[in-house]
């Protein structure tokens, strides 16, 4: 008996069915999406209290007898604390310097376990911690901050890359920050090794300034899993000599004038580590956007001042003037040398736009070098004029789909997902710009184009085996209309049309042979 039917020995017919009679129970093609930072696998100890009814004069910060304000019990931390904020509203403008806990003894600061996340309200800055070192910040909802909502920074020692490091930021939601200029909800300067993880980010700024997370030299950073809604100037700022950060699996609904700035401009005192003169600088360099949603925004991304980044398997959805932009905003002068904006990557991106929003299709400015970009097996649709899809690049691309639809599920929607039969299946090129796709599917050899992998594992309820309960899954969600895990469903949806049928099963029964 094949190996797989083990699990149905009681019907070894729907065994035959499910596996075919030479079948192989296949690995899950779910990849481990799992993000390791320094606090894996540490705990807290000891613990610090703080809540809305306590106090900072006769409190001790245990459970039974709390500390009144974040300042306040913030300050108290030493290396292995836990700062446990307990549900309620507390003040923003708070200001702490010098947080620091160790590679082995970590400070948590972040919402309790089974609460509601605590909320700090207003303020100038919400949040702000300078020289922080091996913190974790976490479980937190910032809103209504004049100025930046969290704002963590080198305490303006550029040139000491030990002044901020080891951070992670996780589980926080910062929106209605600032009002008609360039606040940010979340402000990095001069941070090494850092982690931005599952944060939610909405209306930051105005008048086309301020970011979703703002960062000014910062290095060796990962943003993975947060949204971005509503954004004013740009999602993601990365400018002031950032390198080495990637930002993957991020969904950015109107993400601003820019939803990607990868570059700027930045006043030279500010860049981090400080200018060469000996040297060629840049605004940013090795930024790698990989994975990503990006739906509307003015231009979907620009590259300025930037080099060596690459943007890869995003699916960019309606941009409203241009699909991106090439700047060059910091130019040579004096002894600081910079280099234009040249050497970057577009590969494996869906593009799916409206052709009569469009202006020009990249807009390229003096001073740069798009002739060095590398472009390759993207696909372009202009889903209004399909003949107008080919867009006037300023390098040739090698790869590319031009004018076919991608088949998105339902884009009305704001689902972008594609099946078998969309011209991005298997039509990247190799390897992806990230292992898995923004749902957790591992990229296939060669990757489909985009930020989606076809659903084509057959692992319905996701648990890493393909069994009798993904059958059974199956037969409920065929049953319809009524569909009684509509994740599920999903997944066993295989050509997109909203409805499992015999079309579906037949690319169910594939996913159980070689």
């Amino acid at each position: 008996m094949h190996p797989g039917c083990k699990r149905f020995r009681a019907i070894p017919a729907l065994c035959l069915i499910v596996f075919g009679s030479h079948g192989s129970l296949l690995a899950s093609e779910l990849c481990d999406t799992t993000i390791v930072t320094f606090a894996e696998g540490l705990s807290p100890t000891s613990e610090i209290h703080v809540a809305t009814d306590g106090s900072n004069q006769s409190g001790d910060g245990t459970p039974g007898n709390p500390y009144a304000t974040l300042q306040f019990a913030i300050s108290q931390a030493t290396p292995g604390s836990a700062v446990i904020i307990h549900e309620g509203t507390y003040a923003g403008g708070n200001f702490i310097s010098g947080v620091a806990g160790t590679p082995s003894a970590p400070i948590w600061i972040g919402g309790a376990a089974g609460e509601g996340r605590p909320v700090i309200d207003g303020g100038n800055t919400g949040l702000q911690m300078s020289r922080a070192k091996y913190v974790v910040l976490h479980d937190l909802e910032v809103r209504n901050a004049a100025d930046n909502g969290v704002n963590f920074d080198d305490g303006g020692d550029v040139a000491d890359p030990l002044a901020a490091h080891h951070l992670v930021f996780q589980n926080l939601s910062i929106h209605d920050i600032g009002g008609s200029g360039n606040q940010d909800a979340l402000k990095l300067s001069g941070l090494y090794d850092f982690w931005v993880l599952d944060c939610a980010f909405a209306r930051a700024g105005g008048n086309g300034s301020g970011s979703g997370i703002d960062q000014v030299g910062c290095h060796r950073g990962l943003i993975a899993g947060c949204t971005f809604f509503q954004m004013s100037g740009s999602a993601f700022q990365l400018k002031g000599g950032t390198t080495d950060i990637e930002v993957r699996w991020c969904r950015i609904t109107d993400g601003g004038r820019r939803a990607f700035n990868i570059g700027g401009s930045t006043g030279f005192q500010f860049f981090r580590p400080p200018l060469s003169t000996t040297m060629p600088n840049v605004e940013a360099r090795d930024i790698r956007i990989v994975g990503n949603v990006i739906e509307g925004s003015v231009a979907s991304l620009a590259y300025v001042g930037a080099v060596n980044c690459v943007v890869a398997n995003n699916t960019i959805i309606t941009p409203g003037n241009w699909l991106f932009r090439i700047l060059q905003e910091t130019t040579t002068q004096g002894k600081f040398e910079f280099l234009p904006c040249s050497d970057n990557t577009f590969s494996n991106n869906l593009v799916y736009f409206d052709r009569s929003e469009i202006s020009t299709y990249v807009n390229i400015g003096p001073n740069t070098a798009p002739e060095t970009f590398s472009f390759s097996n993207n696909l372009w649709y202009a889903f209004d004029n399909p003949s107008q899809s080919t867009p006037n690049l300023p390098a040739s691309e090698t790869g590319g789909v031009y004018g076919q639809d991608p088949l998105l599920a339902d884009p009305s929607a704001g689902d972008f997902r594609i099946f078998e039969g969309s011209p991005a299946v298997a039509s990247g090129v190799d390897p992806a710009g990230v292992a898995s796709d923004f749902q957790g599917t591992c990229y296939a050899t060669p990757p489909a184009i985009g930020a989606y992998e076809t659903p084509a594992d057959g692992d319905l309820d996701a648990d890493g085996d393909r069994d009798l309960f993904d059958f059974a899954l199956y037969i409920d969600c065929a049953a319809g209309p009524d569909q009684p895990v509509p994740l599920a469903c999903d997944r066993a949806d295989f050509d997109g049309d909203r409805d499992v049928d015999f079309v579906d099963w037949g690319h169910f029964q594939r996913c159980f042979r070689p």
